[in-house]
Formats: structure tokens, sequence, C-alpha cells
């Protein structure tokens, strides 16, 4: 049991130091990474400031070790070298001695300090008698000039020298000075004879590799301004090659985005380059292509445009006509057959049924020319909701109840379209209701306005719901007509919602009723917001059947083109 506790314990304890890491780097590396993600030209000069920094601080550090062990292995050769000329010359001042002469061993001791000092190259020399001699009272022990080498000779190095089994040997030291700095060195140990039985003397020659210090970190400066001036050319080698190879790639995307915009006279010029001309030759044959397709589309729009309205135009006289003689039949009602006044009444119903689908039709040909014209106003949804409720109310057995819980400050809408939303949801939850209660909510936020309208009827399955907002669609083909309607009322209350900027939602599921959700901003300067009323009833229960067709945060849609004379919106 101890083993999983202490896994899980460590386990949290690294999620939480990930935790913390993530949360303090996060100010800084987080705009980072996402130009990382975004910049193919900043991938590609990172990545190559990477290698070739690499590249040259591997070849920095191999240049310096090899400069390094040069001029260290250098320096010790002629360290070496001078000692042993040293040696050779004091052995052979003591073995022209005469060893008779006893008295003057002492004035040797201090002609081989001096001739040991004016042969070699170095004014550091270091004489003791070795350990373990008899005796000896004609000479001195120690012979050194004034330095610090006595302190630098390790115990190391005397049992070298005093085994001797190489003519000198030398050891790498630093050399300490209680005022000066401290300087690295060489000591080199060999071993003289002195004659008369005076024993052995080792001979200690300390050699400082400041100079040789110096000249290496004049090099290592050298190699580091080298180095960063040479980072500084191949990053901007890099970022004048990057900007090279992808201007064409820029020139393409800005050209996209012109194209994108709106702007048909957007091409890409050539590059002089094989590869990206034919880019650039296919990129303006396509956009040539796109240009003549979208003017044949617009002419089409213009046409159709331009047929619907001849047509409604040709359409309105007769039908004006038919309504008339449909008036004075009607009025003469009394004196008709049962047969003939039912037919009276059918031909007045699809007169007026007819007229609507005339003027949807219009609206909707408008819509996909994106020839709409908005004429905002402030207006209260509140008392517009209670305004349309109260037309409808007579027209149905059902309870219609209006719930504000917000949204009396006016909004700037087209009030004649909202009403026209509002009017078509209230009359398809009376034509679905089943003559159950209507609940009208009203309600708003600090972003956003909203209208939902709620029915307990027969509802809708979900792929009823995908299709609810089609043209001429209907979720039962079979069921009669309370309020007639054109079957275009919420293709068109779609398009007023969103040529304000809002939504047009729906809930439904069978046996549960609907409801149906129109948010909109509050102006034109809010982009993102949530609608203050849930797109799912509260009372709906956990087990149904249920589709929602968004939810959460909603993003203001792409408005169509619409011509606003009185606001200038678009």
């Amino acid at each position: 049991m101890t083993e999983p506790r202490s896994r899980g314990r460590l386990q949290r304890t690294w999620r939480r130091l990930r935790l913390r890491w993530i949360k303090l780097t996060q100010p800084v590396l987080g705009p980072f990474r996402a130009r990382w993600r975004r910049s193919l030209m900043l991938r590609t000069m990172t990545i190559t400031g990477l290698v070739t920094g690499a590249m040259i601080a591997i070849a920095g550090v191999f240049l310096l070790t090899s400069v390094s062990n040069d001029l260290y292995q250098s320096r010790l050769e002629q360290s070496l070298q001078d000692s042993a000329r040293a040696t050779v010359q004091a052995q052979r001042m003591i073995d022209s001695f005469d060893p008779a002469d006893r008295g003057g061993l002492q004035s040797l001791q201090t002609s081989v300090l001096r001739t040991v000092q004016d042969t070699s190259s170095s004014q550091m020399i270091y004489i003791r008698r070795q350990e373990n001699q008899a005796p000896f009272p004609e000479l001195s022990p120690v012979a050194s000039t004034p330095s610090a080498l006595g302190q630098a000779v390790s115990e190391e190095l005397a049992n070298a020298v005093l085994v001797a089994e190489e003519p000198q040997y030398w050891q790498a030291v630093t050399f300490r000075d209680g005022e000066a700095k401290d300087a690295p060195g060489i000591v080199v140990g060999s071993s003289l004879k002195f004659p008369a039985g005076a024993g052995v003397f080792d001979l200690f020659i300390g050699y400082e590799l400041s100079a040789t210090a110096e000249t290496l970190s004049f090099v290592q400066r050298t190699l580091l301004f080298t180095a960063v001036g040479l980072m500084l050319f191949i990053g901007l080698l890099v970022w004048v090659i990057s900007r090279i190879v992808f201007r064409p790639i820029r020139v393409a995307a800005d050209t996209s985005r012109r194209l994108a915009a709106g702007e048909p006279d957007a091409r890409m010029p050539l590059q002089h380059d094989e590869h990206f001309d034919v880019l650039s030759e296919g990129f303006n044959d396509m956009a040539d292509t796109l240009q003549a397709r979208i003017q044949e589309l617009d002419d089409l729009s213009e046409m159709q445009q331009r047929f619907v309205s001849d047509v409604s135009h040709e359409l309105r006289t007769p039908l004006t006509t038919i309504r008339l003689a449909s008036e004075v039949l009607s009025g003469q009602q009394d004196t008709l057959a049962p047969g003939q006044q039912r037919a009276v009444e059918v031909l007045s119903t699809q007169v007026g049924r007819f007229e609507s689908l005339l003027t949807d039709l219009l609206e909707i040909s408008r819509y996909d020319a994106g020839r709409v014209t908005l004429e905002t106003e402030p207006t209260n949804l509140v008392h517009l909701v209670d305004e349309v409720v109260t037309i409808l109310r007579p027209l149905s057995s059902s309870l219609i109840e209006v719930r504000p819980l917000g949204g009396y400050t006016p909004v700037d809408v087209d009030a004649r379209r909202i009403r026209r939303i509002v009017s078509n949801l209230v009359g398809n939850a009376i034509e679905h209701g089943e003559d159950r209660p209507i609940v009208v909510t009203v309600d708003s936020n600090a972003h956003a306005i909203a209208v939902a309208v709620r029915d307990w009827g027969v509802g809708m399955s979900a792929d009823d719901v995908d299709h609810v907002f089609d043209r001429f669609w209907r979720a039962d083909p079979s069921r009669k007509r309370t309020l007639g309607g054109t079957g275009l009322g919420l293709a068109i209350a779609r398009e007023d919602a969103a040529v304000h900027g809002g939504f047009l939602e729906v809930w439904s599921a069978r046996g549960v009723g609907t409801n149906f959700r129109l948010t909109l901003p509050r102006g034109d300067e809010v982009t993102d917001f949530v609608s203050p009323i849930p797109l799912i009833p509260e009372d709906v229960a956990d087990g149904a059947d249920v589709r929602e067709t968004t939810g959460g945060w909603l993003k203001r849609p792409f408005r169509r083109s619409i011509k606003t004379p009185k606001e200038g919106r678009s």
C-alpha cells in the first residue's frame, strides 16, 4: 500500500509544480507560443538560429580547447627545458667543487642558487635538503629566493623527486600570495647531489603562467565576440533570406485576402521564379475565373430580382381584380346557395394566402439578392411583444402569457422585422401548441436581449429540428393550418435575425414541446454575447430526448451586405 500512495503523492506534486510553472511562464511564453504556432517564418528563423548557434558553440569550444592545450603544452615544454638546463648547470658547478674544502660548502650553496637563478628564466627557486638524511651543519637545509614557491610544493611532488625514477618531475599549482592575486603556474622538481657527504638537495623551480592565462583570456574574448558577431550576421542573413523566400507567400496571402474582402481586380504579380511564377499564373487564372463566375452570378441575381419584380408587378393587377371580385361575391353571400357560399369563402381565403405568399417571395428574393434595407429606431421589445400577443390572442383558444423579466431599455432595431419574427413564432406556437398554454419570455443582460416562445405542443424530432428553417418545409404536412401561412415564415425570420447580427434558435422534443429563442446584441460594437434566456427550458425532464442547436457563448454571425440609407450600417 505504501508504493501506490507514494506514487500518487508524487503525481499530485508533479501536477502542482507543472501548473505553477505554466502559470508563471504563461505571461512571458504565452505570446511567443501563439506567435510560434502562427508564423512559419519565426519557426524557420528560430530553428536555423538554434542549429547555427549550436554549431558555432561546438566549433568555439573545439578551437578554445585546442588553443588552450597547445599554449599549455608549449609553455610546459619550455619550462621543462629551462629547468633541465638550470639543473645541469648547477650540477656541473657542484661537481667542480673540491670536496676537501668543507668550509666552502655554504658559499657553494649560495653560488648554486645564484647560478640557477641566472640560468633559468624564472626567479622562483627553492632548494632544500632531502629528509631522512644525517644532519650536516656546514650547509643550510633550505635556500630559496623570496617567493611563495615553498608553500606550493606538494608532498606528492616531493615524494616523486625523492624516489628519483626520472630526471625531473612537474606539477600544476596555484601560487598564492597574501597581497598579490593568485596565479596559475608549474613547479618543476629535480635533485642536486652535493660533495663531501653533504647529501642530496631537491631543486624546485616555479614558472608562473599568468601571461599564458592572459593570452588564453584574450583568445576567449576574441572567440566570444566573433561568435556573437557571427550569430548576429547569420541572424540578419537568415532574416533577409526568409523575407525574400516568404515574400511570394505573403503576396499570395495578401492577394487572397483582398479577393476575399471584395476586390475583384486583385492579382498576384510575377515573382521572377519558375515555380512561384507558375503559382502566380495559376492563382491569377483562378481569380479571373472566379471573377467571371461572380459576375455571372451577379447578373443572374439581378435578372432573378428583376424577374421576381416584374412577375409580382404583373401578378398584382389580376390579383387585385380577383380580390375585388371576391369581395363583391362575399357581399352577396346571402343570395347564394350554400355550396356557392363555401366556394366564395375558399376563394377569399386563397386570395389572401396568395397575396401573403407573393409578399414573402419578394422579401426572400431581396435577402437572396442582398438588397435589404434596415430602418432602425429605438424600440422597447417588451411593448412590441405585448402588442403582437394582444393581436394574436383572439385567434387562439390557448392561454398566451407574456413574462417580461427584462428588456425594457430600448434597442436600435427594425421594429417591423422584429414584429414579424415574434408574430411568426407565436403563430407557430398557436398552430402546434395543441391548445395548451404558451409562454413568451423577454429578458436581457448587459450585452444582449432575447425573446423566447415556449409551447407544450406536439414538438419535433431531432431530424425535424435540422430542417425547421428550410423554405416551404413542414414538420407534418397533413396538419391543418389555423392561421394560414406560406412556408417561408421561419426562413424569413432567421434572415431578419441574422441581418440584425442576432440568432434565431430552436429546441424541441416529441411530446414535450418547442422553444424558439431570438437573441439580439445590444449594438454593433457587441461581437461576443450570451443569451439571457436558456435554450433548453428549465421544466424539461432529465430523461427527455432533446436537441439543442447552439449553446453557450454566441458570436455575431456574418451579416449579409444590406442597404441602410437611414443608419449607414452594413
